[in-house]
């Protein structure tokens, strides 16, 4: 029960296949929860991947990152630790630890990914491009540049440390 003063952040509900669709590093990011809806608190975006796709090697100076997954498999690197996370694992990555995910075959993986506070959102908007609808991108679509993508990143706080483990 909640003694303070009302929210004014109103409630957020969408159904599935609802929400901003990008083309984000070669996969699908469909925002569900901006982090200008909730106040700055969190951003929650659902993402579904090839297998062999996957994020580089980073770190979160200002957020903490968790991800649930869908379908499918993904090998998540945590700092020192490899995390095998099949559909129904759930993973969280503390601020300022250095990790990376990726999607491992035959089947696309589907899962969320929040981070608290709320930011990433906003980085992930900078560095992708409008989505025809929910699908994945075509074969071959065009990565950020690396200079751009890594002077973004420290916009909001993220240090990219090396490429995705398939690279």
């Amino acid at each position: 029960m909640s003694t303070g003063a009302p929210s004014s952040i109103p409630p957020i509900a969408l159904n599935a296949g609802e929400g901003e669709h990008r083309w984000f590093l070669g996969q699908l990011a469909t925002i569900k929860a901006s982090s200008a809806m909730t106040g700055g608190s969190t951003s929650v975006i659902q993402q579904l991947c090839r297998p062999g796709s996957g994020s580089p090697l980073h770190v979160h100076r200002r957020d903490d990152e968790w991800f649930y997954i869908l379908s499918g498999r993904l090998t998540f690197e945590v700092g020192d630790e490899e995390i095998d996370a099949p559909a129904g694992s759930f993973v969280f990555g503390p601020r300022d630890i250095p990790h990376r995910f990726t999607v491992e075959g035959p089947d696309d993986a589907a899962f969320v990914l929040a981070t608290q506070p709320g930011g990433f959102d906003e980085f992930l908007m900078e560095m992708s491009v409008p989505a025809d609808g929910p699908v994945l991108p075509p074969q071959g679509i065009a990565m950020p540049d690396p200079a751009a993508l890594g002077a973004a990143a420290a916009r909001y706080g993220l240090e990219i440390l090396g490429a995705p483990r398939n690279a």
